[in-house]
């Protein structure tokens, strides 16, 4: 799987580093980078986080669509 430059475009338009995000998210910043790295599967538990902090759809972070609004 490809990168998930949209997670990495969302967090460094807040300005914020993968170690604040993993905080937020209650994980390890190693953890995060993989995710945002594609080296590994990103939970759904953890993508629906992701979605809610940034406020978009899951289907935006998987670029599914464009629009980032949630449903």
């Amino acid at each position: 799987m490809k990168k998930f430059v949209r997670i990495r475009n969302l967090r460094e338009d807040k300005d914020l580093t993968q170690e604040q995000l993993a905080k937020i998210l209650n994980t390890t910043q190693r953890t995060y980078s993989r995710y945002e790295n594609a080296d590994s599967t990103i939970p759904l538990e953890m993508l629906i986080k992701i979605a809610d902090f940034y406020n978009v759809s899951t289907d935006y972070l998987l670029e599914r669509t464009d629009i980032k609004e949630p449903y």
